[in-house]
C-alpha cells in the first residue's frame, strides 16, 4: 500500500522513509535515535492538509493520519508540500524553516530536532527522495 497521495508531490516521500526502515538494524536504529511518534501535517498549493506519521517509538512504521491507532504524537510539524520535499531534499533545513515561520511545531520541540535525522537516513547519505 502506497502513502503518497495525488494531491501532495511530496507525499512519495514517506513510501521512502518506510522503505528504509524495512531492515531490522535499521528500525532499530530509528526507534534508538527517534523516540517520539512524529506527524507531519502538509498543506498543498490548493490549501488542503494531511497527515502522516513515523512511529519512532513503538513499532517503526509510517503511515496516514497524526498517529497509529490508539496513540497520540509527539510532535506535530506543520509545513508546506513544498517545503517539506525541501526538507527531504536537503535543500532547506529544520531549523531555518522554523526561524522563518514557515515549520510550526506542536509538542515537543526538543524531540523535533530528531526528525530531521530520520529524513537524512531515508535519502540514503543524500540522494534524492
Amino acid at each position: 500500500m502506497t502513502l503518497a497521495s495525488d494531491s501532495f508531490p511530496s507525499s512519495p516521500a514517506f513510501d521512502l522513509i518506510a522503505a528504509s526502515l524495512t531492515s531490522p538494524a535499521a528500525k532499530s536504529d530509528a526507534l534508538k535515535k527517534g523516540k517520539a511518534i512524529f506527524a507531519f501535517t502538509l498543506t498543498n498549493k490548493a490549501q488542503e492538509t494531511e497527515s502522516w506519521y513515523l512511529d519512532l517509538k513503538t513499532t517503526g512504521t509510517v503511515g496516514k493520519g497524526l498517529a497509529p491507532e490508539g496513540a497520540k504524537p509527539d510532535v506535530v510539524l506543520s509545513l508546506s508540500d513544498d517545503d517539506f520535499q525541501d526538507l527531504v531534499d536537503g535543500k532547506l533545513a529544520a531549523q531555518k524553516l522554523f526561524m522563518g515561520g514557515r515549520l510550526k511545531i506542536k509538542g515537543d520541540v526538543m524531540k523535533a530536532t530528531r526528525a530531521e535525522g530520520v529524513l537524512k537516513a531515508a535519502r540514503g547519505g543524500g540522494s534524492k527522495l
